[in-house]
């Protein structure tokens, strides 16, 4: 059988790594993971309290609402407005989804099909490659590089577009390459999408995961955002609650109010319970990412001075929970999975291979800051050992 919307999907580079790992593994090699952006911090305690005490109440059992409990959509109209200074109509600008994930790929369904175009940056989280793709239409790169102005490759790549794109795809602070912005940039791009009737996805899954005094800005923060922009906000990362699968799309009440219909179709939202534990979290617990934060700082600062001593030059992200590390040049011509393979094989040490978030990302490995600063120590020492070439 011909599996037709999935035929053009290529094999999922992280699995080679993971299989590398689970094998030394299986050996009895103890395997540093700095690959996986898989939170290793606990979810706060008055999640799991009301989540428990939530389940134990038979009618949670029943179908729940695909937009998300009412309370819960008041909790987040709240909590931009305590963290952004934006005001949300929580009837008609706020939606819960099972995830960011979901929430992304239901809302390319709702706004590309075959012969559209979506711009997406070059590297990116693959589901933001993807999620287009799976939804019909072409995707369009935009080169992201230190080097490069970010806006003018915007503008670049909707000039040499045909078909003009209907969608712009931003995530910042971005996962893989850690880049941030402020909220000048924001309204350049506000500007720009609306002068040309494109609508502006932003993911803001770092929301609260900026370092040395950064804090991530909101894309709706930008004067007129809402007339041509949404944001994804997930509780993944921030929070800790990544199994816990709960997201927020905000901004447009018509996009927001067309995923609505989609997901009435598809499904009936996260699992109640979950839905009164993350309310109750939200109003309850609302610094619960400033605890977060600084433990992430610490671990960054562990990997980025560590690496720099042994002679792997690398800048500190200013956000995310991750670092993404130039191959050194004397292992450059290696690419970026057999790099990544051999630090499995000789470092014991997991990251993920750039070229996994497209082409764009082949010269980098990401590093994700899911270890404590012991082990992260312990990597820096198995690098050191293996990477002979370093100077």
């Amino acid at each position: 059988m011909e599996f037709r919307r999935i035929t053009n999907l290529p094999p999922y580079v992280f699995t080679i790594i993971d299989g590398l790992k689970i094998e030394a593994r299986r050996e009895g090699v103890d395997v540093i993971d700095l690959g996986f952006g898989n939170p290793d911090l606990p979810s706060p305690q008055v999640a799991v309290d009301k989540l428990a005490e939530a389940a134990h109440n038979s009618r949670n059992h029943r179908y729940s609402s695909s937009r998300g409990i009412p309370k819960l959509r008041e909790a987040v109209s709240d909590l931009y407005l305590r963290r952004f200074g934006v005001a949300l109509d929580p009837d008609r600008e706020v939606i819960a989804t099972i995830g960011a994930k979901e929430g992304f790929s239901h809302l390319m369904w709702v706004l590309l099909q075959p012969g559209d175009a979506a711009l997406v940056p070059s590297p990116s989280y693959p589901i933001h490659i993807w999620g287009p793709h799976l939804a019909g239409a072409d995707v369009r790169e935009i080169p992201m590089g230190t080097d490069q102005d970010f806006f003018e490759n915007i503008q670049e790549a909707y000039e040499y577009s045909w078909p003009k794109p209907r969608v712009i795809v931003l995530s910042f602070p971005h996962n893989p390459t850690t880049a941030c912005v402020d909220v000048d940039f924001f309204q350049r791009v506000v500007d720009f999408a609306r002068e040309k009737n494109v609508l502006v996805v932003h993911d803001n899954a770092y929301a609260e995961l900026g370092f040395d005094g950064y804090e991530p800005p909101s894309i709706l923060q930008a004067q007129g955002a809402k007339e041509c922009a949404v944001e994804l906000y997930s509780m993944t990362k921030s929070f800790s609650m990544a199994g816990w699968r709960v997201a927020y799309l905000v901004g447009n009440a018509e996009v927001v109010q067309a995923l609505a219909k989609l997901k009435s179709y598809l499904d009936y939202g996260t699992f109640q319970p979950i839905q009164i534990a993350s309310t109750v979290t939200l109003n309850e617990d609302p610094d619960h990412p400033k605890e977060v934060q600084p433990i992430y700082q610490a671990r960054r600062d562990a990997l980025c001075d560590g690496l720099n001593r042994i002679g792997w030059e690398i800048t500190p992200p200013q956000g995310t929970m991750f670092a993404w590390a130039p191959i050194p040049e004397p292992y450059r011509e290696l690419g970026s999975i057999e790099f990544a393979s051999m630090l499995v094989r000789e470092a014991q040490v997991a990251t993920s291979p750039g070229v996994g978030f497209g082409p764009g990302g082949d010269g980098h490995v990401r590093f994700a800051l899911i270890e404590n600063e012991q082990r992260i120590h312990q990597a820096i020492r198995n690098l050191r050992r293996a990477l002979t070439k370093l100077g």
